[in-house]
Order: C-alpha cells, then structure tokens, then sequence
C-alpha cells in the first residue's frame, strides 16, 4: 500500500501547532484589506486574528478569495513527484469555488502523475467542521486504512458533523445579502442574535433568532443537545469556534464539559478567510450529531 499524504485548506481554520503536529498540509486561501494581499497560511504573509478582528472593529472591510488551479498543482506536485497519493478535505463547495479548483487541479495532474491516487471530498463543511474531519482522516490513516478507505469513512459521516454558531454583529449579514439594511438596523437596536447552521447542502442558513448574547448562546447549547451523539465515534472531539470571543468560549466550554462529560474539547479562533465574512463576536459549536 503506497503512503498518502492529508491535505486540506486554510477554511479548516487549524493552527499551525495543529498541523505541524498532526502532519497536515493545508493550501491557503487569500484575504484583502485596504489594498494588500494576505495568504492565510500562519507565515509572515498572513495575519494573526486577534490583529485583524480589531482592523474589522475599526471598520475596516476584507474581501476573499479562493484558492485556484495553480496554487493546488503547486503544491500537491512536491509530494506526488515523491511517490506519494494525496488525500483534500476540501472546504464546502457551497461557499467557495476551492474545492473545483482542486478538482480541476487534480485532473489535470493525474495526467502527468497516472500512477498515482489523489482524492478530494467535498465536507460540504467550514471551518473546524472540516478541521474535524481532517483529525478523523488522520485517525483512520493511522489505523492503516487506505487512501480509499480513509475517503469513503469520511464522505460516510461528513453529514452528521453540525455547525451551530451564532453572531454578533448583524451588519456582517447585511453586507453577505443575507437581511436588509432595516433588519440589521432594528436587529442591532434590539440586541437581536441569529442562530445560524450549515446545512446539508453546505450552505449557510439562519434558523432563527434570539434576543440577547446569553440566550444565544443557550440556544447553541440547546440544538447540541438535541443532536449530539457520543456513539458516532469511538474518539468524541468537540469544537468551539469564535472570532475573539475569548470568555464566551470559555462559558461553553464549561457547560459542555459538564453537560457532556467530555474533556476533548478544541478551540479554535477563526481564521480571517471566514472571519471577514462573520465578523468579530462570533461564536458556535461543532460536533458530530446524528443529523445535522
């Protein structure tokens, strides 16, 4: 059995502790603020989030961009030249065209490269949502599962992993297009909080909304609670996502320490690439449920 290495992109939002020690490589996507181009790859061209939260509470706007054909055959071509398959945890192709850029990438390289397996799975999730199925990836690899086993177990539960997050700034959604400018204007005034999830689609979808900062965050604790299942996997990993929300983290890392009983929990910042389009403020909760 040839050895395969695990990609996936900078949307996974894994730190580079995380992907040194686990050995991931990650294919950055690129951010934009007043002119100048950022790769999100944790090097001296990208930007810490703390730093680019507070731009964005200046009021500073960010645009993205995908990663594209190139920036893929780049980078899977030092490790395929070495005899090596390749397996992409790519980022939900309903909110960004990275995963068919990969797909066309990968097209063209099995051309050169026909000997060799490279595989991309749509997780149809974002950001720790597909952190989380990069670290089962990685798990199954280590049980000496094939590069084709390994793809197969992680389309299999890609759809129980849930996303449940809430915002704080609502104007964030009026910019996306997602509610009108007199929404977000009376939202704000009302301390109107959105409850949000990706779908099984891929797609981010509001669910409804709360009024407060701490009811939203019980609501989050409220839709784990009906979804969670400690039997979807022999290793239960919880995800707490926030863009620099540090005490709200912690809050709902002790409620689901003892709701749950479980320690495995990671939190994780999110980076700029989903950050610039969620705002600061934002919080939410990643699990595997048994439906998202």
């Amino acid at each position: 059995m040839r050895d395969y290495i695990i990609f996936t992109d900078s949307a996974a939002d894994l730190s580079r502790e995380q992907l040194e020690e686990w050995g991931i490589k990650m294919v950055p996507l690129k951010f934009q603020i007043d002119g100048t181009t950022y790769c999100n790859d944790h090097s001296d061209q990208d930007m810490a989030p703390k730093k680019f939260y507070d731009l964005l509470r200046e009021g500073k706007t960010v645009s993205t961009s995908q990663a594209n054909v190139e920036d893929f055959k780049e980078r899977f071509q030092e490790y395929l030249a070495k005899g090596l398959d390749i397996l992409y945890i790519a980022f939900s192709s309903a909110l960004s065209g990275t995963y068919n850029s990969a797909t066309i990438a990968i097209k063209e390289l099995k051309e050169e490269y026909p000997d060799s397996k490279i595989i991309a799975v749509d997780t149809l999730s974002a950001s720790f949502g597909e952190g989380l199925l990069v670290y089962y990836a990685l798990q199954k690899k280590k049980e000496n599962f094939t590069i084709e086993q390994t793809a197969k177990f992680i389309e299999e539960i890609k759809l129980n992993v849930c996303h449940w997050f809430t915002l704080d700034d609502l104007f964030h959604l009026k910019r996306g297009g997602r509610i009108s400018a007199t929404a977000a204007i009376l939202g704000s005034m009302l301390g109107i909080r959105p409850i949000l999830h990706i779908d099984n689609e891929g797609k981010l979808v509001m669910i409804r909304k709360i009024r407060g900062r701490k009811a939203a965050l019980d609501a989050l604790l409220d839709e784990m609670s009906k979804r969670f299942d400690s039997k979807a996997s022999q290793i239960v990993i919880i995800g707490i996502i926030h863009t620099d929300a540090d005490e709200d983290a912690k809050f709902l890392k002790e409620q689901i320490t003892q709701t749950f009983n479980t320690e495995n929990i990671f939190i994780q910042m999110i980076g700029p690439v989903i950050g610039g389009h969620v705002g600061p403020g934002t919080i939410g909760i990643i699990f595997l449920g048994k439906e998202r």
